[in-house]
């Protein structure tokens, strides 16, 4: 007889706050039996972390999985498929199988190059979505991101086009901004919208750092600091 496959579920976790998860979300973990948590090179666990603030995780199994941060596609794409093979174990064994994803799974999220992998292998992927980064911190603003009219432009800010791409209509959103915040930074004061901008770090975590004035930038912004640009 053969066994049931597994369901791969992504399952976003918001940005932070435990109290952002979803309902749907929180039962998805509890009726998974394996949770699949992204981990740092220096061992954290950050999604997991923020998940267990919400649900019991008794008795299942944790998979940890670590990625690399190397920006060679070959690199990338051997610890992708890594990751991937540590989940199909489970799914080939008919466990189902959540992996946890900070924010929203449709967005700049690990968890679609694995759904990729193992859906192309036959593999079930469902998606649960999540409170998107930027929506947390346009709330912790308190400012709206677009009006009836204006367009809304979600940015990588460590994209090499960041410049040309900040001249766009509307409301702009720098995601993942904090290393390469200083040359942002830059960028928006030659365009004349420095001060139409505002950053949240680890918006939702204990270390939440609010920013209204990027004229005079925080030392260490870390790793998940998001920018709004509104004009």
């Amino acid at each position: 007889m053969d066994v049931r496959q597994g369901v791969f579920y992504g399952v976003g976790v918001g940005p932070g706050d435990p109290e952002l998860l979803t309902v749907k979300a929180l039962k998805t973990l509890e009726h998974c039996p394996v949770i699949a948590a992204p981990r740092t090179r220096s061992g954290e666990t950050l999604a997991l972390d923020i998940v267990r603030q919400a649900v019991s995780l008794e008795g299942k199994t944790i998979l940890p999985l670590d990625f690399t941060m190397s920006r060679d596609p070959a690199v990338l794409r051997q610890s992708r498929l890594r990751a991937a093979e540590a989940v199909m174990a489970h799914l080939s064994a008919g466990r189902d199988t959540a992996m946890l994803n900070l924010g929203d799974v449709s967005i700049y999220a690990t968890f679609s190059y694995l759904m990729d992998i193992l859906t192309d292998r036959g593999y079930e992927a469902v998606m649960v979505p999540g409170v998107p980064s930027f929506c947390a911190v346009a709330a912790r603003l308190g400012t709206s991101l677009t009006t009836v009219s204006s367009p809304l432009h979600i940015l990588p800010g460590s994209g090499g086009s960041l410049a040309e791409l900040l001249d766009l209509p509307g409301t702009k959103v720098l995601m993942k901004s904090g290393r390469q915040l200083p040359q942002a930074a830059e960028a928006l004061r030659q365009r004349g919208l420095l001060e139409k901008a505002a950053m949240v770090r680890d918006c939702g975590l204990p270390t939440e750092q609010v920013c209204r004035d990027l004229t005079h930038l925080p030392q260490d912004t870390g790793y998940f600091a998001t920018v709004i640009v509104k004009e």
